[in-house]
């Protein structure tokens, strides 16, 4: 996903990830967009300070696979059809508890 691509499906609401479930892209109420380690708080920001970089490769960052998508094997949540990490039905995407 591009910063574009993630930015906007953050902005829509919709859960997206980086490298595994366990980090999940948000954006504060300051209007930073962050990755947050779940198990622990842990967070950075999504791009470097110029905000032009992303903190990770494009192709490790992905959309959570949604309830209808399980339902429909058919239908992938990443463009290359790997939903790295995202257990049939969206187990392991986590809400973030609270915004930092």
């Amino acid at each position: 996903m591009t910063l574009d691509e993630i930015k906007a499906a953050v902005d829509a609401g919709q859960t997206v990830h980086w490298a595994n479930t366990g980090y999940v892209v948000h954006k504060d109420r300051l209007g930073q967009y962050l990755i947050t380690y779940v198990p622990n708080g842990s967070c950075i920001g999504l791009t470097d300070r110029s905000g032009q970089r992303l903190n990770g490769k494009e192709t490790e960052f992905f959309v959570a696979q949604s309830k209808d998508a399980a339902e429909n094997p058919g239908s992938q949540s990443r463009s290359d059809g790997q939903g790295r990490g995202v257990a049939p039905g969206g187990a392991g995407a986590f809400p973030l508890g609270r915004q930092l």
